[in-house]
């Protein structure tokens, strides 16, 4: 491609290593890659799985210019990412807690969609103490996650959603966390929701239609 001048990249890959060792490369060895070969600014962050004898690694250009951005892990690296609207976060073996949510809501300020898919218990929900603003979120998926992250992202106390208009969610984790639509820690963000995505047949009570009032 002699014509090309300008190369503006977002790549995700994985190794999976199989019947082979393959030493994979650390995130500084990544970077050093990159030195000298006039891409300008590169980010990336190396996530390696030994359960899974896998590693999984994204590497974009910066300013990162994009409206998506996939498979955040816990070995995000941070950044601003102004142009993103929407984020997929995906760990299999580690939780997400809420200081990397935190994060997330300061580097990603214009999110308006949020994908989440973790079914491990967040360790560290006792010391959860600052409220986490997504002001431009309006849809929002927890159908892939452990109840903690309901909590998390619910319950007003945790997270302030003030436009937040569609959920995809697990009735039992819905049911749980808002104690059979009767206790008031997740009201104020539900009760602003348009669409409720659920896959389960339930049967709507007095108390959901309260809980819920704009369905």
């Amino acid at each position: 491609m002699p014509r090309l001048t300008e190369f503006i990249f977002s790549i995700n890959t994985v190794v999976v290593i199989k019947d082979i060792k393959i030493d994979l490369a650390s995130n500084e060895n990544i970077q050093r890659s990159f030195i000298g070969r006039g891409y300008g600014q590169v980010g990336s962050y190396v996530h390696t799985e030994l359960m899974e004898n896998q590693g999984k690694c994204h590497v974009y250009s910066l300013p990162y210019q994009f409206k998506g951005f996939l498979h955040l892990n816990n070995s995000f690296q941070g950044g601003m990412f102004d142009k993103v609207r929407c984020l997929v976060m995906t760990e299999e073996r580690r939780p997400f807690e809420h200081q990397l949510f935190k994060v997330i809501s300061q580097d990603f300020p214009f999110l308006t969609e949020l994908y989440i898919s973790n079914d491990e218990p967040q360790k560290n929900k006792q010391q959860t103490s600052t409220l986490i603003i997504f002001p431009h979120l309006r849809l929002l998926h927890l159908d892939l996650v452990h109840v903690d992250y309901v909590e998390q992202f619910l319950f007003e106390k945790n997270t302030d959603l003030p436009r937040l208009l569609n959920l995809t969610i697990r009735y039992e984790s819905l049911v749980m966390v808002t104690n059979n639509f009767t206790n008031d820690a997740a009201r104020v963000n539900c009760a602003k929701l348009k669409s409720l995505q659920i896959y389960d047949p339930f049967v709507r009570s007095e108390n959901f239609d309260q809980y819920f009032p704009l369905l």
